[in-house]
């Protein structure tokens, strides 16, 4: 591994991601959880033409993105009651638990991980 690798980070996303696939949540692709993070962890309003923005994605990647997410009851879209052509993305509770139980798999990743790993 090169300098600029950090072997120990990449054992806890390693760790932390064989616990997701493990589990009974959904198993969503690198756009459909940085979508979900977008929204979860940036503050409203957020739209499609904002997150692709924000992504550096277009508007149908993104849509596409929101489409699973809604589908999966992780994030819903509602009307904009200022703007009636417009919709906004919102968070949803079941949204909301399924980051939760990631970053308690992600801190429970990090504690299996000798702090002093480097193989």
């Amino acid at each position: 591994m090169t300098e600029k690798t950090n072997p120990r980070m990449l054992r806890v996303w390693r760790e932390a991601h064989r616990a997701s696939v493990r589990s009974s949540d959904p198993d969503l692709t690198s756009r459909q959880m940085s979508v979900l993070l977008s929204v979860y962890m940036t503050e409203p309003p957020h739209t499609v033409r904002g997150l692709a923005a924000d992504l550096n994605l277009t508007k149908p990647v993104i849509t596409r993105a929101l489409d699973t997410l809604s589908k999966k009851g992780l994030l819903k879209r509602a009307k904009d009651d200022r703007d009636g052509r417009s919709i906004l993305i919102a968070r949803t509770v079941k949204g909301a638990v399924f980051l939760s139980e990631l970053s308690d798999r992600i801190v429970a990743a990090d504690k299996s991980i000798p702090l002093d790993s480097e193989t």
